[in-house]
């Protein structure tokens, strides 16, 4: 679980570099792809965090 946390706040690093970069070129962020294909990426990890996080939950409980 802890690979997946320190793979997710990389992308969320690179995520926050391709935004500072885009609005620092006065580019929207919803206008810049790859601010767009990478928020993605960041949404997906954080969806199998949340999924994983509720599979311990529920084989463990909140011991």
């Amino acid at each position: 679980m802890s690979r997946l946390l320190d793979f997710l706040e990389e992308e969320r690093c690179k995520l926050n570099q391709l935004g500072e970069a885009s609005l620092k070129q006065a580019i929207p962020l919803w206008d810049n792809p790859a601010v767009q294909e990478q928020s993605r990426r960041v949404d997906e990890l954080v969806a199998r965090v949340s999924e994983t996080k509720a599979t311990i939950v529920e084989w463990y409980g909140n011991e």
